[in-house]
C-alpha cells in the first residue's frame, strides 16, 4: 500500500501532462521548464535546504557518495559504448545522467517525506552541476564552459551551502514566499515530463530500448555496490538507490537536439527508460524503502 501511494501522485501528475500533450492543447514546454529551472527549482534549493537538518559533514558525506556513484556509473556505460561501438558523445551522457528532477524529486519526498527531499535537492544539484559542465562538454565537444557559473541553480546551490554551513534561516516572510515558488516545482516538473514523452517521437527503437535499461541497471548496480561499501543504510541509502536508478532525462535529448548528437536514438532512451522505470518501480520501492 505505501509503494502505490508514493507511485500514484507521480503517475496521475505525469500523465495529466501526456495526456494533455497528446491532446494537442497548448502547453508551451521551453517556457515551463525555464520557469522552473530557473525561479521555482532555486527556490526549492533554498526553502528545503535551508531549514534542513543537513550539515557541512552531512553535505561532504554526500558529495562523495555522489562521486563514487557517478564515477562506477560513467565508468560502466563507457565499457558498454566501446563494446558496442556506439558514439560517446550520444550514448554517455544519456546513460549517465538519470532524471533526478523530474521524477526523483518527487518520488524521495513521497518515499520520505521532507528529509527525504532534502537529501534528494542534494543529488539533484551535484547531477545538475556535473551534467552542465563536463556533460555539456562532451555533447558539444567544446569543452567545459563558465556560463556554468551563471546557472540559478548553481547560485541557488552556493547560497543553500552558505546557509546550511552558517545556519543562516530566512525571516519568516522571505522564508514562506521562497517555499510557495519552490512548491510548483515537482508538479510542474511532473507534468511537463508528461508532456515532453508525448510529443517525443521515437525512431530508434531497438537502440534505444537496450541502452534504455542499460540506464536503470547501470545506475541501481552502482547505487547498490555504493551503498553497500560504505554501509550506508536508511532514508540516505534509498534515496541514493531511488536517484541513481531513474531514467534517461529529458535534459539529455535537449542537448542531443541542440548539438545534433543523435537525437531521435537519445528521445528513444528517454522514452523506453521512463516507461521501463514505472514498470520497475515497484521492486525499485521494495528495495528502497526502511
Amino acid at each position: 500500500m505505501k509503494i502505490w501511494a508514493v507511485m500514484a501522485p507521480v503517475l496521475a501528475c505525469a500523465g495529466v501532462g501526456y495526456f494533455w500533450g497528446r491532446t494537442g492543447r497548448p502547453f508551451d514546454t521551453r517556457m515551463v521548464s525555464a520557469l522552473v529551472t530557473s525561479v521555482a527549482t532555486p527556490c526549492l534549493i533554498v526553502a528545503t535546504l535551508g531549514q534542513s537538518d543537513l550539515d557541512l559533514a552531512a553535505l561532504a558525506r554526500i558529495t562523495g557518495l555522489f562521486a563514487a556513484v557517478m564515477a562506477l556509473t560513467g565508468l560502466g556505460a563507457w565499457l558498454l559504448i566501446r563494446a558496442g561501438g556506439r558514439p560517446v558523445r550520444v550514448f554517455l551522457p544519456a546513460l549517465t545522467f538519470p532524471n533526478t528532477g523530474n521524477m526523483g524529486l518527487p518520488l524521495c519526498l513521497l518515499a520520505f517525506g521532507e528529509h527525504g527531499l532534502a537529501l534528494a535537492l542534494a543529488w539533484m544539484m551535484l547531477t545538475s552541476v556535473i551534467q552542465f559542465s563536463l556533460g555539456l562538454a562532451v555533447v558539444s565537444g567544446e569543452g567545459l564552459s563558465w556560463r556554468l557559473l551563471r546557472h540559478p541553480i548553481l547560485i541557488s546551490v552556493v547560497v543553500a551551502v552558505v546557509m546550511v554551513v552558517f545556519q543562516i534561516r530566512l525571516p519568516a516572510w522571505l522564508q514562506n514566499s521562497v517555499a510557495l515558488i519552490g512548491d510548483l516545482t515537482i508538479p510542474m516538473m511532473l507534468i511537463t515530463l508528461g508532456v515532453s514523452l508525448s510529443q517525443l517521437r521515437v525512431r530508434d527503437a531497438g537502440g534505444g530500448l537496450v541502452f534504455a535499461a542499460a540506464r536503470l541497471l547501470l545506475g541501481f548496480g552502482a547505487a547498490w555496490l555504493v551503498c553497500e561499501l560504505a554501509g550506508v543504510e536508511g532514508v540516505l541509502r534509498g534515496v541514493i538507490l531511488i536517484q541513481s536508478t531513474m531514467p534517461v532525462a529529458v535534459f539529455n535529448y535537449l542537448l542531443a537536439q541542440t548539438y545534433r548528437q543523435g537525437p531521435e536514438t537519445v528521445a528513444a532512451m528517454v522514452v523506453f527508460s521512463t516507461l521501463l522505470s514505472f514498470l520497475t518501480l515497484p521492486l525499485l520501492l521494495m528495495v528502497a524503502l526502511p
